[in-house]
């Protein structure tokens, strides 16, 4: 065979290992000190797919075939030409030629359990026939012996697993950076683009730093953990540690991050967002594409999601289960942490995660320090337990003696605390051409509360937002209520809502009504009131605290740990009136301690979570079985009827391509071209369906409309409202209270 090919649209073995050499010269000039073996990478880049000459390989990529009966993976074949005496001559050590074998072997995910030694070196005797005239000059290699690897090097079939592999950091560090470049190639993208232009563009802002961002510059070589009062500019001190270095900013909530996402392309790194500038979550590409429309910029929207979710961005704004499954430690999680060894990750609001969620953060900080990358934890309120788990985890990190306040700022809120249910009287008593901000903690409290104020506010004045909103219209509500909530609108009103509007969203409300869910959480929430305005005498009580009574707040004892919330509602006994910054950090320190809440069920969840995480064996979950239980889910994403029938001829259009097939008489630029439409009709069909949990869809009715075979559209029975989002009769059993 004269055209020994990588890829079915004519890309070569040659051409392709080329690019990764290519890539990884470039990573190796942009980030000379990621503590990889440079010279053994090379040697997995140039020998990773030399195993795609076998010609069952090359009779499935000329003919463009998925698969063919008896092939075998090629990364396996690819140990065929290693050549591992040469390499210990020399000076290589067993290790090294070892870990190099596995990465190449490895590079894909592939099951090889039911491969045996003999179908191994038959594969390789029938390689031997068409790799006498491979180019390998051209790779600036010799002509090698292809001959089965020593079971010194790789065993096949067996249930060995790479983590029993002496220097198995090294290991993790060459096949993650092998996968990087690898990807980078395939994809026809830079490996990295340089950070090369943060330090300026903050240095234009023309701002005068203060003491928390000077406090994060000076500290730029060190991982921090840092308390800032709401409104101090976290992100702008986030940005100024990061300095030149390759950076992730993760937050809690998708709205707060493309929040964060907008002020940062709008205010600091204006220009060559595609190059610079990433967001990255389950949204990714239906953002850049609202991005694109609203900015009048021209850009290659899928080479920017690549580049994206290829973490090839110098900054990456993302959410937490993006980096944080490498807890899980999936095959295949290597390339992330590979990555992540030479970044920097920022943790804004730490406080705001369940149990599980700050098990696999806590886990996975301690995973990226010990790869050499580093850290920076910005949060309003801190609880001491969390630093003892840090602490006991092995993470070491500089913290400043006193929280950063605004001096100008302390006093923002007074504060009634109310032993009872939410009050509608209250609400509508304090509304008067003002804006008010009602926080429950469940969906259907928020409904409620919206329902009864609905017969009494006028309807143009009165707005809900919590997740149940298709997507299209959960779009639409965070649009709407960034800018209500910004303090120059002088719009007025009411808006409901859940904890979706709890981190980092930059709004300013008059008054806040809310549910107590924890001490945390409400301090979050009451900095969406006053954010940046300072308390006056004429002002009054700003924020009512509602416990709850006699009977509890909505979700306690299942989405609010129950034991927390005794907790904060014992702490908050002795607030009255006035509840200044420093009043805060002393309500958290003193209620949050670990000999407190260490007889917490949530403080077993975090030390159970964290003991299964050190015993679970590398590679025993699969990536799909990680995203499921790290994003905590347990919820449907389904088409409410009515929404189905209001859109039937749409819906049925977007179906119709997404049933359209890649032909072979396609060219490559109709295949293209197909695959995006495809592509946006998906995203568009999105735009219709919401996410429900589990016990909500096992109470409901639902038809199934099969999209592909393996596909099938869900149309839920249920009312849709886009005012007022989906409901469904349900019972009154407290968990049916469970979503946010």
């Amino acid at each position: 065979m004269k055209h020994y090919l990588a890829k079915s649209d004519g890309e070569t073995i040659v051409e392709h290992t080329c690019q990764l050499i290519a890539n990884l010269d470039e990573l190796h000039t942009l980030y000379p000190t990621i503590n990889v073996n440079w010279e053994l990478l090379r040697l997995a880049c140039l020998h990773h797919d030399l195993g795609k000459m076998n010609p069952k390989f090359q009779v499935k990529v000329h003919q463009n075939k998925r698969t063919i009966e008896g092939e075998l993976p090629h990364g396996l074949l690819s140990t065929g030409t290693i050549p591992n005496k040469k390499l210990r001559a020399r000076g290589y050590s067993e290790a090294e030629v070892k870990i190099l074998n596995y990465a190449v072997a490895l590079h894909h995910e592939r099951d090889m359990s039911d491969i045996t030694t003999e179908d191994y070196h038959r594969a390789l005797d029938e390689m031997k026939e068409v790799a006498a005239d491979f180019p390998y000059a051209a790779l600036g290699m010799e002509s090698c012996t292809i001959k089965p690897v020593s079971k010194r090097y790789f065993k096949i079939n067996t249930t060995l697993k790479p983590s029993t592999i002496e220097n198995y950091h090294d290991y993790v560090m060459l096949k993650g950076l092998l996968n990087r470049l690898d990807y980078a190639a395939s994809a026809h993208i830079p490996i990295e683009n340089p950070n090369d232009f943060l330090e300026d563009s903050l240095a234009q802002l023309h701002y005068e730093w203060n003491d928390l961002q000077q406090y994060m510059t000076r500290h730029q070589e060190q991982n921090v953990v840092v308390v800032a009062q709401t409104g101090l500019g976290k992100t702008e001190a986030g940005l100024l540690w990061l300095g030149k270095a390759k950076g992730f900013f993760t937050l809690p909530l998708r709205t707060a991050i493309n929040a964060i996402y907008q002020r940062i392309t709008e205010q600091i790194v204006t220009t060559s967002h595609d190059n610079r500038v990433g967001l990255l979550h389950s949204d990714t590409y239906q953002q850049y594409l609202l991005f694109e429309e609203k900015s009048e910029q021209m850009m290659d929207i899928d080479e920017y999601e690549t580049k994206t979710r290829q973490l090839s961005l110098p900054l990456t704004i993302c959410t937490l289960d993006q980096l944080f499954d490498i807890a899980f430690r999936y095959p295949g999680y290597e390339q992330k942490l590979a990555t992540l060894s030479y970044s920097k990750v920022i943790v804004d609001e730490i406080q705001m995660y369940s149990a599980d969620l700050l098990t696999y953060l806590i886990y996975g900080l301690k995973l990226i320090t010990d790869y050499g990358g580093q850290f920076a934890i910005l949060t309003a309120t801190l609880s001491p337990y969390i630093l003892d788990l840090l602490v006991r985890e092995g993470l070491s990190f500089e913290m400043p003696s006193t929280p950063f306040l605004d001096e100008t700022l302390l006093h923002r809120h007074e504060v009634e605390v109310v032993s009872e249910e939410i009050s509608i009287e209250r609400i509508v008593a304090h509304y008067n051409k003002n804006k008010l901000l009602v926080i429950c903690n469940t969906v259907r409290k928020a409904r409620e509360i919206y329902d009864e104020l609905s017969d009494i506010i006028n309807s143009e004045e009165l707005y809900l937002f919590h997740s149940h909103f298709i997507k299209k219209d959960r779009t639409e509500k965070e649009q709407a209520i960034l800018k209500f909530g910004q303090v120059d609108n002088t719009s007025s009103g009411i808006w409901v809502t859940t904890q979706v509007v709890e981190a980092s969203l930059d709004v300013d409300f008059d008054i806040l009504f809310t549910e107590l869910s924890d001490l945390n959480s409400l301090f979050q929430r009451m900095g969406r009131c006053y954010r940046k305005r300072a308390w006056q005498t004429d002002v009054g009580t700003n924020v009512y605290v509602y416990t709850g009574g006699k009977k509890r707040c909505s979700g306690v004892g299942f989405v609010v740990d129950k034991d927390i919330h005794q907790l904060s509602k014992e702490a908050l006994n002795s607030v009255k009136g006035r509840l200044d910054e420093r009043m805060k950090v002393a309500l958290i320190n003193q209620t949050y301690t670990l000999e407190k809440v260490e007889k917490t069920s949530f403080y077993h969840d975090v030390a159970n979570n964290l003991a299964y995480l050190k015993l679970l064996i590398e590679g025993q979950k699969d990536k799909k079985d990680v995203q499921k239980q790290f994003r905590n889910i347990h919820s449907y994403k389904v088409m409410p009827k009515p929404v189905y029938e209001a859109n039937r001829l749409h819906v049925e259009k977007l179906i119709a391509t997404l049933k359209r097939r890649h032909h072979k008489e396609l060219s490559a630029t109709e295949k293209k071209k197909l695959t995006k439409e495809k592509r946006q009709a998906r995203l568009m069909l999105e735009q219709y369906q919401v996410d429900i949990p589990a016990y909500l869809f096992q109470k409901g009715e639902w038809v199934g409309v099969e999209i592909t075979p393996y596909e099938t559209l869900l149309l839920f029975e249920c009312e849709y409202d886009a005012e007022k989002g989906l409901s469904l009769i349900i019972d009154d059993n407290p968990k049916t209270n469970n979503i946010f």
